[in-house]
């Protein structure tokens, strides 16, 4: 679209003489016109932290939660790397486990759609006492906070 433009331009006979008359000419002239490029290709020029993040495969890992987690909790404690990845193991099994557990109910009540209920009821079938009530309070304020969009 641009380049009709841009030839237009220059074929008149008074841009000519002054883009040829000034000493910074080429400046000047016009640009090319900028392609539109794929989201993926848009997100591997911007910054390093936008090709972490993987839109068709989800993430690799939680690594990067750990840290956050723990400067909360704790300040000036890190984590090593060993650790970092047995934390990520437990975290991706739990995770499956009950993702597992909530497919069945589904699967056993005949629908097709899995709810936040359903996840519920499967955190308080495998994380025992304490923790699964503290889970499901957490993830109900989560749910919350979600829903009025703060």
């Amino acid at each position: 679209m641009l380049e009709p433009l841009s030839e237009a331009s220059e074929e008149s006979p008074g841009t000519k003489e002054t883009s040829e008359e000034s000493p910074g000419a080429k400046e000047a002239e016009p640009k090319k016109p900028k392609r539109r490029c794929s989201r993926r290709r848009r997100c591997s020029r911007r910054r390093r932290r936008c090709s972490r993040r993987r839109l068709s495969d989800g993430f690799d890992s939680f690594a990067t939660y750990f840290g956050r987690v723990l400067q909360r909790v704790q300040e000036g404690l890190s984590l090593s790397q060993e650790a970092v990845n047995v934390m990520d193991s437990f975290v991706k099994d739990i995770f499956e486990r009950i993702v597992d557990e909530a497919a069945r109910l589904v699967r056993s009540s005949k629908r097709s759609t899995l709810t936040s209920r359903d996840m519920q009821t499967s955190v308080r079938l495998l994380l025992p006492g304490k923790r699964g009530k503290h889970a499901i309070s957490s993830a109900t304020k989560a749910l919350i906070r979600y829903i009025t969009g703060k």
